[in-house]
């Protein structure tokens, strides 16, 4: 039988983890769930976020159904023990480079986003952000002394931005490949003006497009990206671009939307082993009131059938699901409007397994 780790985290991730797991045993009964501690549970615990027997469940399951980590109370921790280092740690030691984020507006809740209807409605944009590389992970970084010039005594952070070649080439296929899946249009966002790294990227971009004639590249630094994304963002199809950029404009998309917690997203390692997740966070102000969104986790768990497993019409049979249930008005309060039903976390992924029939 096929396992898939279950790593549900704090805040509201256990609650919106559970839809999510009720939804995938539907449609796919076949699948073992296995369920692990991870993030400040897993420190409350074991004494560390990320805990050997969670990390080997995870690299020994076929994938990773992931809720969301981090609570206030853990602010005060040395970095290392902070809940969100399960995250880097796990797509560090599982080399999940490709986070794919698709941006969809549901034509039933154009009303929710904050841009105009005829600006959003059809809006479908999918994100590739590489995500183990770049100035979240690059080395030398840390806080130092200054020992001469104008700062000199004062506390001084740095990091270090880096890309290999290898990096850049392997992420630029996987979004070549997506969009020829799609309209054939892939924009490639880097800030090539002002960066050394970001010139390496967009080099290398441009060699790669010769294997994809049939993919119309086209480039853009960040900060018009992030202008377009809000002016126009239905000219564009597919992005890809770097981790710290992929980060921003990611979540800039997902609030066209309406609401981050409608967005799933995958991260992927090269044997298509992946983490999925929801695009919001912990929202640990929410927790335990049954008022979290469970719809992005029950799509990102769409997404584990499709890219992992490849069953792609148990997938579709979620994503349908989730429309049916929308289509009947029902919300929970981050995409509630005028005239629809307001329901708690558990209710809508009680919806959601009736529109599964």
């Amino acid at each position: 039988m096929t396992q898939i780790a279950v790593l549900p985290g704090d805040g509201i991730g256990p609650e919106i983890t559970a839809q999510a797991a009720r939804v995938l045993s539907a449609v796919a009964p076949d699948l073992t769930l296995v369920e692990a501690p991870v993030g400040g549970a897993a420190y409350d615990l074991h004494g560390h976020p990320l805990p050997p027997e969670t990390l080997a469940l995870a690299q020994n399951s076929a994938a990773i159904l992931f809720g969301a980590v981090g609570d206030w109370k853990y602010d005060q921790l040395e970095r290392a023990l902070r809940p969100e280092q399960a995250i880097l740690g796990l797509r560090k030691a599982m080399g999940l480079f490709a986070n794919l984020r698709p941006a969809i507006l549901y034509p039933q809740l154009a009303e929710a986003s904050s841009l105009k209807p005829e600006v959003v409605s059809g809006l479908d944009i999918l994100i590739v952000r590489e995500l183990t590389g770049d100035i979240y992970f690059g080395q030398p970084r840390g806080v130092r002394t200054v020992e001469e010039g104008p700062f000199a005594g004062d506390r001084q952070g740095f990091d270090t931005m880096l890309y290999a070649e290898t990096e850049i080439r392997r992420i630029a296929r996987i979004a070549f490949e997506a969009a020829q899946k799609r309209n054939k249009k892939l924009c490639s966002v880097d800030k090539a003006n002002v960066l050394e790294t970001s010139q390496l990227w967009r080099d290398v971009i441009i060699e790669v497009a010769k294997d994809y004639p049939d993919v119309e590249l086209s480039h853009m630094y960040v900060d018009n990206a992030a202008m377009q994304l809000v002016r126009a963002p239905k000219e564009f199809d597919v992005i890809v671009t770097g981790n710290i950029f992929g980060d921003i404009l990611s979540d800039e998309a997902a609030m066209l939307t309406g609401s981050i917690g409608m967005l799933p997203s995958a991260s992927l390692n090269e044997s298509n082993q992946g983490l999925y997740e929801p695009s919001h966070g912990s929202a640990p102000d929410i927790a335990g009131q049954n008022k979290a969104n469970p719809l992005a986790t029950i799509l990102s768990a769409a997404m584990l059938l499709r890219y992992s497993l490849g069953r792609e019409n148990e997938a579709q049979r979620i994503e349908q699901a989730v429309a049916a249930v929308l289509e009947q008005g029902l919300r929970t309060a981050d995409i509630q409007s005028e005239g629809t039903q307001l329901v708690g976390t558990s209710e809508m992924g009680d919806a959601v397994l009736r529109a599964l029939g």
